[in-house]
């Protein structure tokens, strides 16, 4: 698990509802039960406070780090996709981005493409995407590059156009293979200790938090029929809940700095 990516996952789904601030040592003996090494933690850290995701605290003489506005905003709408805990009606209209001027640095174009892509927009041509909905976060993805951005309804079939711009074969593939890891990685609940089931939910949440890059959200209506997403969802949020106390619990005793192992 790649060190940046767990700390935002242990912020996401822990820290957030917990105040946003963990002392460094905290962290840093919560992600080692998911075998990141201290140093890397640290390194990690040291970045997403440069880039200005985190900001260093101290809390009656505790160093530790909270998250920044940004990242709570970040990390607030990312975890409702994860729980769709606000699940977004759609209106049948597309919502169309069209860059303004062309991005001529290669790296400039491909973060800007990658933002997109996270925000469920797909390419339809070099300078054109489209998404099944408005993301708010738009503005920040895009940064300086101008846009003219509209919404149209299609005139045509949406399941074609969705099994066009999207790999939904492969989507249900990666859905399908995720049910048969997540039966894998946790076999019975029962059975796992606090620390154990904190490592094994924060894989599962790990894992599924990797379809935010790949599922779109699109809506009911333009999916093939018994979508393999809603059996992934269900299977998802089946385990995570099971594991959640023991793992919540866990979490609170390092945080707590006690003497759990």
């Amino acid at each position: 698990m790649h060190a940046r990516a767990a700390v935002f996952d242990l912020y996401g789904d822990h820290l957030a509802r917990r105040g946003g601030w963990a002392p460094i040592a905290s962290v840093v003996r919560l992600l080692g039960a998911v075998d990141v090494r201290p140093e890397a933690v640290r390194t990690a850290v040291s970045r997403l406070s440069r880039e200005g995701w985190l900001e260093a605290h101290e809390h009656d003489g505790t160093r530790g780090y909270a998250m920044t506005p940004r990242a709570e905003r970040r990390l607030s709408a990312a975890w409702e996709r994860i729980y769709r805990s606000s699940a977004p009606g759609w209106d049948g209209r597309w919502h169309l981005v069209v860059l303004a001027e062309r991005i001529a640095d290669r790296s400039h174009r491909a973060r800007v493409a990658d933002s997109l892509t996270y925000l469920g927009y797909a390419r339809m041509s070099a300078d054109t995407w489209i998404a099944p909905r408005p993301s708010p976060e738009l503005d920040s993805a895009v940064g300086e590059v101008p846009v003219h951005a509209f919404s149209a309804e299609l005139d045509g079939d949406g399941r074609a156009l969705a099994a066009e711009l999207w790999d939904l074969a492969e989507l249900t593939r990666a859905y399908d293979g995720f049910v048969r890891w997540a039966g894998t990685l946790v076999p019975d609940v029962d059975g796992l200790d606090e620390r154990t089931a904190y490592a094994r939910r924060t894989e599962l949440v790990h894992e599924w938090r990797k379809f935010l890059f790949r599922d779109p959200g699109l809506p009911d209506a333009v999916l093939p029929a018994d979508w393999a997403g809603d059996r992934a969802a269900a299977c998802f949020d089946r385990l995570s809940s099971a594991l959640l106390p023991r793992a919540s619990a866990y979490v609170d005793a390092c945080l707590d700095q006690q003497g759990v192992s």
